[in-house]
């Protein structure tokens, strides 16, 4: 086998070619001027995919749970109260992070398929007269169910209780996939990483952080040295990092910064709903549900579709694999062995997404699914033949 096909999971993307080359590069001198003109224009054009103009960037040799980690550290001390809500597997890794860090973690259970419940924030923080609760945790892309959250109504929530806590998204899944509006939406610390919309390999931990978070922080008593923004930005300051930086992805995220830039970041959001799109369309024809429970809800950038009673999700990712070696994300907590996941996020097209119907559609039909084949890779065509790649 050539191993050439592409994957359809949720992260690590499929990486181009150019982005590969680009982390092709000797090992050079992270304290000489050269990487300093490397570096600076890396952090500044990550404001623009972060659509803000007052945050600081920052990236950590990490995933994005490091990033999580960070946050957290940076800001909090033992003992300080939290408020999150656990609607998928990503939310819940979160809220356990919290507690390791004994921060006291009030959770809001809500349904899996369902988003961020930011009536549920409201009430809550508007009964928090002493404003006891420093932040408030949201996942903006729940992986595991592929539901897009509305941060832009947890921000009106927040306002609306007249509350002052601390507003933390984790946009590892949506960031350079799905439309982040740091400053609009007043979000305090965004967290990324840079093997989804940014193409690369896992190793980088990206986040965003608002003047506010940085100067709350000054008084946080979390213990912290490898993530510490003081050192980190410090550093950037002179265009350099406190300790060895993962050089080779710094390239690699220069040369995706270019790519995301010249295609425009409206028609990568525009290419991602399109996508997107075509894979709905095909799991209607398949007459099987998406996890996300309402259209508003519905992620651009990973669909998590329930399989028919009677049928093992992870037996039909497992058969994707062995018998056409393709990738397909399986479910996850709540989801294990009733959903599986199809990622179409990243360095995708339509013809490469139509691939991976075709091939989810055999695996189905293989496992006596009861489903049409072709029926899925022909409503995704259709959808794609009349529909626009572009942002008119």
């Amino acid at each position: 086998m050539i191993g050439q096909n592409p994957i359809f999971i949720p992260g690590p993307t499929n990486i181009p070619d150019s982005l590969r080359n680009a982390m092709n590069v000797q090992s050079t001198d992270h304290r000489a001027p050269d990487f300093v003109e490397l570096f600076a224009p890396v952090l500044e054009d990550l404001k623009g995919i972060f659509k803000t103009k007052t945050a600081k960037t920052i990236i950590f040799p990490s995933s994005g749970t490091g990033g999580w980690e960070a946050a957290i550290e940076n800001t909090l001390s033992p003992g300080d109260k939290v408020l999150i809500a656990r609607y998928g597997m990503f939310s819940h890794r979160w809220i356990d992070l919290c507690q390791r860090f004994n921060l006291d973690v009030e959770i809001i259970e809500c349904e899996w398929g369902t988003g961020a419940p930011a009536d549920l924030f409201e009430q809550r923080l508007a009964k928090d007269k002493a404003h006891e609760i420093k932040a408030v945790l949201v996942t903006h892309n729940e992986t595991a169910t592929g539901v897009k959250s509305d941060i832009a109504g947890v921000r009106k929530a927040i306002d609306n209780a007249e509350h002052e806590t601390l507003l933390f998204v984790d946009c590892v899944s949506s960031l350079a996939s799905m439309d982040f509006k740091m400053d609009e939406w007043g979000v305090d610390i965004a967290i990324s990483g840079s093997q989804k919309g940014f193409m690369l390999t896992a190793g980088l931990a990206i986040l965003a952080i608002s003047e506010k978070a940085l100067t709350l922080g000054k008084s946080a008593k979390s213990t912290r040295t490898f993530f510490d923004f003081k050192d980190m930005l410090n550093a950037n300051k002179n265009g350099g990092f406190p300790y060895t930086p993962p050089l080779q992805l710094i390239h690699g995220l220069s040369a995706a910064l270019k790519i995301i830039n010249d295609e425009g970041l409206e028609n990568v959001f525009s290419r991602h709903y399109r996508l997107a799109q075509g894979v709905r369309e095909a799991v209607s024809a398949w007459g099987l549900n998406l996890c996300a429970k309402s259209l508003d809800l519905y992620s651009d950038s990973i669909s998590a579709i329930y399989v028919p009673t009677g049928f093992n999700s992870d037996e039909l990712t497992n058969h994707a694999y062995d018998k056409y070696n393709v990738s397909f994300g399986v479910g996850l907590g709540e989801m294990a062995g009733k959903a599986f996941r199809i990622g179409h996020l990243g360095a995708l097209t339509d013809v490469m997404v139509l691939s991976g119907l075709a091939t989810i559609e055999m695996a189905m039909k293989d496992l006596n699914y009861p489903i049409e084949l072709g029926s899925g890779v022909g409503a995704a065509q259709e959808y794609y033949r009349n529909s626009s790649n572009k942002v008119k």
